[in-house]
């Protein structure tokens, strides 16, 4: 198993939210994969496109985050997921970190203008 993939056990928590497998009709993508997928890029915070070959087309796991999202499934996995490791003390309910990084933006990034003389548009063309 390599590393930063669903262990069998966080597997098995989560299994019975997807539908059962349709009789006809195309083969779905591996749910097991695509959770996987999903998780990646939201660990690695990398554009959709960046998304490693060995998860599939970057498309199909697009649509399923869209989808899983959009049902509210996407929720139901991370709380049973977070309830595992809490109820397993891997989680301290009372301490939080947050992240404290700074990034500096020039002021005109935030819509603050740029220094000069302040023109009116209407007359200066």
């Amino acid at each position: 198993m390599s590393r930063r993939r669903l262990t069998d056990k966080q597997w098995e928590l989560i299994a019975d939210l997807f539908p059962a497998r349709a009789r006809t009709g195309r083969p779905p993508t591996d749910r097991r994969l695509a959770v996987d997928a999903i998780l990646w890029i939201l660990r690695a915070g990398a554009p959709w496109r960046d998304l490693p070959e060995k998860f599939g087309p970057w498309e199909t796991i697009y649509g399923l985050f869209n989808a899983w999202n959009g049902n509210g499934l996407l929720d139901k996995i991370l709380h049973r997921l977070r309830a595992a490791r809490i109820d397993a003390g891997a989680i301290d309910q009372e301490l939080w970190c947050i992240d404290g990084t700074v990034v500096r933006a020039h002021r005109c990034a935030g819509g603050g203008g740029k220094k000069g003389i302040p023109r009116s548009r209407l007359i200066t063309h």
